[in-house]
């Protein structure tokens, strides 16, 4: 199989689809691997290193997208990139559809197969395809937290650990899963007063197990949710609804309740946004002020540690990236109900339900997509 990997377009998003060592492993079981010249720059990765693992080294995203069979990706296509997807291409990324009736209309019209990493799921239940870049943004979300509480930036002026004699930043952490644990962890190691939310009892006994009282767990009733709020200097949304948009928790009334130069870091953004006033923003100009609360919506945050991301991120694609370039889709995706899951437009129909229900779209299971 063609497997092609173009640079990325999505502002300040240095990730890259494909590492060499991916692609060493891919053209060692006879596929050929086009990789864009420049596409790996932002994750330190050279043309010089691709060509040495065997990589065809192409001008231009037209030339990926014109050959390749299989499309590999970081990001959800832009609309330049979707115009190019032609009507039996296979393409592997994530895709976070649920907020974004443009890209999905685009992606039914163009006919191809589109498997979106988020919803890749495992034995256990979870979404392994997900889990590295949400331990990634849930470690980062403190940090930009801290640099957003910073006064130059419109914050409160609030040192995250404080100092002897000044209490530390008050911050609440909503959600408990991967990106909650990643945020809460680092908060906890900065010397933040760390709140942890979740709906989940069970989930909040294991965090209290594994923080051993280094934390406060509490459960995430709407009224728990707002006094919470009411002292927090840092904010951190961290909850996810597997292909589904994000639930909002914080309206924009309650923003009135909260210390003036707050933060809010809405991690779920590629998903919709947890608060009500989230919009997405970029690496280039990720934050601004709504009623005196700062609000920070970088919606690919682990494009800032580019390296550390795509090394991580291919480390989970590969084995389905194999899988798909050895079997073909539709074997790939029957052998295995897992990579199934992730399985969110084909041949002009949706196939994730979720979705569907999200935007109002008819949509039919990946089985019955498999099946006809």
């Amino acid at each position: 199989m063609k497997i092609g990997c173009p640079k990325e377009v999505k502002p300040q998003e240095f990730r890259v689809g494909m590492t060499p060592a991916a692609a060493v492993e891919a053209i060692g079981r006879g596929h050929t691997v086009l990789i864009q010249s420049g596409a790996g720059e932002g994750a330190g990765f050279a043309d010089d290193d691709y060509a040495a693992a065997g990589a065809r080294i192409v001008p231009d995203a037209a030339a990926v997208f014109g050959e390749a069979e299989l499309i590999v990706k970081v990001k959800e296509p832009q609309p330049a990139e979707r115009r190019m997807l032609a009507r039996g291409q296979i393409l592997f990324t994530y895709l976070h559809l649920a907020p974004d009736p443009d890209q999905t209309r685009d992606l039914l019209d163009s006919g191809v197969t589109a498997i979106a990493y988020e919803t890749v799921t495992d034995a256990r239940g979870g979404l392994p395809l997900l889990a590295p870049m949400s331990e990634v943004a849930g470690r980062l979300a403190p940090q930009v937290g801290s640099w957003a509480l910073q006064k130059a930036n419109g914050g409160r002026g609030v040192l995250m650990g404080g100092v002897p004699g000044v209490r530390p930043a008050n911050v609440v952490v909503i959600g408990g899963g991967v990106v909650g644990t990643a945020a809460a962890r680092v908060a906890v190691g900065m010397g933040a007063n760390v709140t942890v939310m979740d709906r989940s009892v069970p989930r909040l006994s294991y965090l209290d197990d594994i923080f051993m009282g280094r934390l406060t767990t509490q459960f995430a009733s709407a009224a728990a949710t707002a006094e919470a709020i009411r002292t927090a200097d840092l904010v951190i949304g961290a909850v996810l609804i597997p292909g589904a948009a994000a639930p909002k928790l914080i309206s924009r009334d309650q923003l009135s309740t909260m210390p003036q130069g707050a933060v809010l870091v809405d991690v779920a953004i590629d998903q919709g946004g947890c608060f009500q006033t989230s919009r997405a923003t970029t690496h280039q100009d990720p934050i601004y002020e709504v009623d005196g609360i700062v609000h920070y919506c970088v919606a690919n945050m682990p494009g800032a540690v580019a390296r550390t991301s795509t090394q991580a991120l291919g480390n989970v694609t590969l084995p389905h990236l194999l899988a798909l370039a050895d079997k073909g889709w539709h074997r790939a995706l029957s052998d295995d109900a897992h990579l199934r899951a992730g399985l969110s437009v084909h041949d002009g129909r949706l196939t994730s339900p979720p979705v569907g229900e999200a935007l109002g779209i008819e949509a039919v299971t990946p089985e019955t997509a498999l099946s006809t």
